[in-house]
């Protein structure tokens, strides 16, 4: 029988998105088994995919760096060069035993079928005798072994094995890695998974989910007591523990806006930017017992100097932690906007309210996506676009970032490293003429004479994901065109400033 891989460890294995694996599967070059690849129809596809795991390393820094001390570790570990060429070996010295046992025991079953015979047609024992030796001597010299491609493919999913653990979590379906020293939730959370939790410092239990299959270890402290009929049960806290096997947990994820509830926090500016006079980017850490648990694209309320509020996209991912970022527009005369530009100081106490809205990913989708950004629209597509490259699945991402002059697109260096650092991303700033702001059959004239070429010049665009955010005339706008050119409605997502 053929090694099967699942989908998600196959494009990690090759260094694909799942989502350009399943369209190859759809169009019929790449064959799949209940979801599983096996390494020689993965081999057949990729023939020049890269074996080698450049991370690896890292990796093994990252984990001898925190999972015991330091002077502990010194005098127990070999050097991570020497760790990792160690493990390399054994991968190989693996990937042979299994392969000698999977060859053993079609023997086994070759032998049981010839027995079966013999006692049926009751042959004497000699001429059984010869027949068997015979069969075992074809069966060695002819057994084809696995090229060394196939071979590379399985010793470097053994490694990664060792290096990373692999979580599926029911009745969702969804799964993710865990490495380093990540605990479940925080791997979680990098992976762009919504898990429930509360705290994530041990304190409220509102992580507890159930391990189905593997192991888990306990790796932070905590106060929240789990009894020992549920630990009996496989109950452990996703904030303290992390995987040592591969896991199967039975946990809910959040799939829609309202499965998250809206929270109130304080937290406290770290840090302000201003990449041009127009826009002020806002940096908010919450405390270490306060993380605002939001969908990627969704907004909050910011409240200042007790009184002044103005609700905001989140600019930043979920899975940044206790980190949160805001980009404020300047608006004379709108006092919260005022009060940002010209009194807000790194130190000041802020309130949270959220999260709010619907502008989230279709996590479930494999589309192509196209972010349309007008401005500080751009705002929840950069939480959004991190949402994205987080999940890892989408065929192909395009963004179009639009601005009535060069400042309005206030963080290019941003979005040109995001299509630097990734095969499927497209990104192109356009600059339009007129107001933003002007009337709704301006705004219709402008974007279709500007941008409309633009999107024809997509060619997945009527499969894709559409995403347009910025402000009110402008997206309603951009929507009407959208529609003429043929993309379905229920394709198309908007979030207006």
């Amino acid at each position: 029988m053929a090694k099967l891989l699942n989908l998600h460890r196959a494009a990690r294995l090759v260094g694909v998105t799942r989502g350009a694996l399943q369209k190859k599967i759809q169009d019929g070059e790449l064959d799949s088994f209940d979801g599983m690849i096996a390494v020689e129809e993965l081999h057949r596809a990729y023939p020049d995919a890269s074996l080698e795991d450049n991370t690896t390393l890292e990796q093994v820094a990252s984990i001898k760096e925190h999972a015991f001390g330091r002077r502990i570790m010194e005098h127990t570990l070999p050097d991570k060069e020497v760790l990792a060429a160690r493990l390399h070996e054994l991968s190989k010295e693996l990937v042979e035993s299994k392969a000698l046992l999977q060859h053993t025991r079609g023997m086994l079953e070759g032998v049981n079928t010839l027995l079966s015979e013999w006692v049926m047609q009751g042959g004497d024992r000699s001429r059984f005798a010869a027949t068997l030796k015979t069969w075992l001597h074809e069966q060695r010299m002819h057994t084809p072994p696995a090229s060394d491609a196939e071979r590379a493919l399985m010793i470097r999913d053994n490694f990664l094995r060792v290096m990373s653990a692999q979580v599926r979590v029911l009745p969702s379906g969804v799964d993710f890695f865990v490495e380093g020293s990540d605990t479940l939730l925080e791997a979680a959370l990098r992976a762009g998974i919504p898990l429930a939790y509360g705290c994530s410092n041990g304190s409220c239990g509102m992580c507890k989910a159930r391990v189905l299959s593997g192991e888990v270890k306990q790796v932070r402290p905590h106060e929240f007591l789990i009894s020992p009929a549920q630990q009996a049960l496989g109950y452990a806290l996703l904030c303290s523990c992390t995987a040592i096997s591969d896991l199967v947990l039975e946990a809910e994820v959040a799939r829609t806006p309202h499965e998250v509830p809206e929270q109130q926090l304080s937290g406290e500016v770290r840090a302000m930017a201003q990449p041009t006079d127009e826009v002020t980017v806002i940096h908010i850490k919450t405390p270490p017992a306060e993380r605002l648990r939001f969908l990627a694209g969704q907004r909050a309320v910011l409240t200042l100097s007790g009184s002044l509020a103005m609700e905001l996209p989140i600019a930043s991912c979920p899975c940044e932690d206790r980190h949160l970022e805001f980009h404020v527009r300047r608006l004379h005369g709108h006092h919260f906007s005022d009060y940002v530009f010209e009194q807000l100081q790194p130190g000041a106490r802020v309130s949270i309210r959220g999260p709010r809205g619907d502008f989230v990913l279709d996590a479930a989708s494999q589309r192509p996506i196209v972010f349309i950004a007008f401005c500080t629209g751009f705002a929840p597509v950069k939480s959004l676009m991190e949402h994205a490259m987080a999940l890892d699945q989408a065929e192909s991402i395009h963004l179009l970032w639009i601005a009535t002059k060069e400042s309005g697109l206030y963080l290019p260096g941003l979005a040109r490293a995001w299509a630097d650092a990734l095969d499927n991303f497209y990104y192109e700033p356009i600059l339009v003429g007129g107001d933003l702001d002007a009337t709704a059959s301006r705004q219709e004239n402008v974007i279709a004479k500007t941008i409309g070429p633009k999107l024809r010049a997509i060619p997945s665009l009527t499969r894709a994901n559409v995403y347009v955010a910025g402000p009110g005339l402008a997206v309603g706008a951009m929507k009407k065109i959208l529609l003429a050119l043929a993309v379905p409605e229920a394709q198309v997502f908007s979030d207006y400033e």
